[in-house]
């Protein structure tokens, strides 16, 4: 029977000393909805690639995304793009949205151990998103989609590779993702997974891929207020 709860203890916590982030959508509410930049740009991308109507270069974008994990993973395999090139495209984007979050700065300041941020973007776009946030100073390091050789969560291989890098004690460690699929290895590995969703999923186009039932094995808690969830948690 999963535990899939809104108001955690901080005993449910206590063993953990490695903080392992997802960026988009998890340190920042879905209604920001900052994302929705970085897909317009992954439509333009495909579309100027292949000469393809917006329309036929979305549904091939998304297409990617299911079959490979990311946009970008589908068009190395497909297309042969330089990685580089697609994320300098698709990062350049407004992140004024994005306001300083003092609260949720204390609460991941308070966490006892290391604190990572584990995202498919590009060091630069986790830089720029927690600065704007006010959070950047907080996290001991960044693992991207670089540092992953490309290979997008929630890839096995992925997962494992992040987790020798930064020599993390899985038993030790909980992961914040907002996408439920990129729980299911984590929960594999030992860690306390934590699932971050809309505060209004009745005013937020959440896609269906992003949808819980919530009855998930793999999914230990729910929350849509990630600075309230952590400061029930910090152990005093």
């Amino acid at each position: 029977m999963t535990k899939i709860d809104r108001t955690p203890t901080k005993a449910d916590f206590a063993h953990v000393t490695e903080w392992v982030f997802d960026l988009d959508n998890t340190l920042y509410p879905h209604h920001v909805n900052l994302f929705a930049q970085i897909d317009q740009n992954m439509t333009a991308y495909v579309s100027a690639l292949l000469q393809m109507e917006r329309d036929e270069a979305r549904k091939l974008q998304k297409q990617y995304y299911l079959d490979h994990g990311t946009t970008l993973q589908g068009l190395m395999i497909h297309h042969g793009v330089d990685p580089n090139d697609f994320l300098e495209k698709a990062h350049a984007i407004d992140y004024s949205s994005l306001t300083a979050q003092p609260e949720l700065g204390a609460a991941i300041k308070a966490l006892p151990g290391r604190k990572f941020i584990f995202t498919n973007g590009s060091v630069k776009h986790a830089e720029m998103t927690a600065g704007a946030l006010g959070i950047l100073e907080h996290f001991d390091d960044i693992f991207d989609i670089v540092a992953a050789e490309f290979v997008p969560k929630p890839a096995q291989v992925t997962y494992d590779k992040f987790m020798a890098l930064k020599r993390v004690e899985t038993g030790k460690a909980a992961m914040f993702e907002d996408l439920p699929r990129n729980l299911v290895v984590p929960k594999t590995l030992g860690m306390q997974t934590v699932l971050l969703v809309p505060n209004n999923l009745e005013e937020t186009i959440v896609e269906w891929w992003e949808q819980t039932s919530g009855d998930e094995d793999h999914i230990d808690f729910v929350t849509d207020d990630l600075a309230a969830f952590l400061a029930r948690v910090v152990v005093d």
